[in-house]
C-alpha cells in the first residue's frame, strides 16, 4: 500500500490528508503537536456542498522520522518554511518518494528541488479554502479540484479520491500564476475583517481589489507570463466584473459567489492568530516583477504595507478601503 505523508499538517494539510485517509489510504501527519493532538480523537471534515466525514488519524506527530516510509510527501507548510522542510525531507524521506508542493505562491517547488536534487518534485495548486470550525473540525468553504504537474507514475490517479479530485496539468506554472492572481484577494480580505462573500458584496472593496488586479495584469503581460484561470471566467475580465454595480455583479458573478458565507482568507486567519502571513510570496511576487520593469504599483504597495503594519501590531483591523488607499 502507498504511504502518503502530509508534511506540514495545518488546515489544508489535515483536510487533504483526512480525505485521503477516509478513502482508505495509509496517511501519516507531520506537524505541530498543538494542532495534531485534538485530531487523535477524531477529525471531522465538512464542506459547503454537504460533505461530512469523521476520520481518526493513527500516525501523527512532530518527529520527522514519520517520513521514513513515505512513497508520496505532500508539502503543506507556509512558504517561508519550505527550505527547512526540504532539509527535513532530504534527511528522513526515502529517495523514491515523490514530493508534491500544495502551497501558495509560485516558487516553492523550485526551493524544494534545490534542497532535494535528483528527486521527483512536483508543483501543485489547491484552489479551495479551508477554515477551522474547532480544534478537530475543518470546513472546506470554496470549490475546485487540486491540480499537480504532469509526470510519470499516474500520480494524480493515485491521489484522487471521491471527496478530493486531483488532476495533472501540463502547464503548472500558468496554473500557479493564475492562482496567485486570485490569491491577491487574500490580503484585501484580511484587512477588511469580513467574510469573503460579504466583502465581495461591497463595491468599494471590489474596486480596491480590481485596481490591484489591474496592476498585476499589466505586470504579468509585460513579463510574458501565461495565466491559467481557476475561475469560471478569463482572468483578464475579473477586474471589470468586480467594478460592476452590485446588483449586476451578483448576476454576472453568480458562480464566483458560490462560496460558504463564513469563508475567510488564510491570511485573515494568520493575522488573527498572530502568525506571519504569506504577503511576500503573493503581493511580493508582483512587486518584484514590477521593480524589474521599473513600474510603480501604488495600490499593491498600499495593500502590502497595510498587511505588514497589521503583522507588526502597528494598525488595528479592520480597515476600510479608504484607510488602505491613504485617503
Amino acid at each position: 500500500m502507498t504511504r502518503i505523508a502530509v508534511a506540514g499538517a495545518g488546515s489544508i494539510g489535515c483536510f487533504v490528508g483526512g480525505c485521503l485517509l477516509a478513502a482508505g489510504h495509509d496517511v501519516v501527519f507531520l506537524g505541530r503537536d498543538r494542532v495534531l493532538g485534538p485530531l487523535r480523537d477524531g477529525l471531522r471534515l465538512t464542506d459547503f456542498a454537504g460533505l461530512d466525514l469523521t476520520v481518526t488519524p493513527r500516525v501523527t506527530g512532530s518527529d520527522p522520522a514519520l517520513l521514513s516510509g513515505a512513497d508520496i510527501v505532500l508539502v503543506c507548510v507556509k512558504s517561508g518554511a519550505t527550505a527547512e522542510m526540504a532539509q527535513v525531507i532530504a534527511a528522513h524521506a526515502p529517495n523514491h518518494a515523490v514530493v508534491v508542493s500544495l502551497q501558495n505562491g509560485v516558487r516553492n517547488a523550485d526551493v524544494l528541488r534545490a534542497g532535494l536534487p535528483g528527486r521527483d518534485v512536483r508543483a501543485g495548486m489547491v484552489p479551495f479554502n479551508v477554515v477551522p470550525r474547532g480544534p478537530a473540525h475543518l470546513h472546506r468553504a470554496t470549490s475546485g479540484d487540486i491540480l499537480i504537474a504532469s509526470g510519470p507514475g499516474a500520480l494524480a490517479t493515485r491521489l484522487s479520491v471521491p471527496a478530493l479530485p486531483v488532476a495533472e496539468h501540463a502547464d503548472i506554472d500558468a496554473v500557479q500564476w493564475g492562482k496567485l492572481f486570485l490569491n491577491l484577494a487574500n490580503a484585501v480580505n484580511a484587512l477588511s475583517g469580513l467574510p469573503i462573500r460579504a466583502m465581495l458584496m461591497e463595491r468599494d472593496w471590489r474596486r480596491l481589489l480590481a485596481d490591484q488586479m489591474d496592476e498585476a495584469l499589466s505586470v504579468f503581460r509585460a513579463a510574458g507570463l501565461s495565466l491559467h484561470s481557476p475561475a469560471p471566467v478569463p482572468l483578464r475580465l475579473v477586474p471589470a466584473i468586480l467594478r460592476l454595480p452590485t446588483p449586476l455583479y451578483v448576476r454576472v458573478a453568480a458562480r464566483m459567489l458560490m462560496i460558504d458565507p463564513e469563508a475567510r482568507a488564510s491570511m485573515a486567519q494568520d493575522l488573527d492568530a498572530g502568525r506571519r502571513t504569506e504577503i511576500e510570496h503573493l503581493q511580493g511576487e508582483v512587486l518584484r516583477l514590477a521593480r524589474a520593469q521599473g513600474r510603480d504599483l501604488p495600490v499593491t504597495v498600499a495593500i502590502t504595507q497595510a498587511v505588514q503594519r497589521a503583522e507588526a501590531g502597528k494598525v488595528l483591523l479592520p480597515l476600510s478601503p479608504r484607510d488602505i488607499r491613504g485617503g
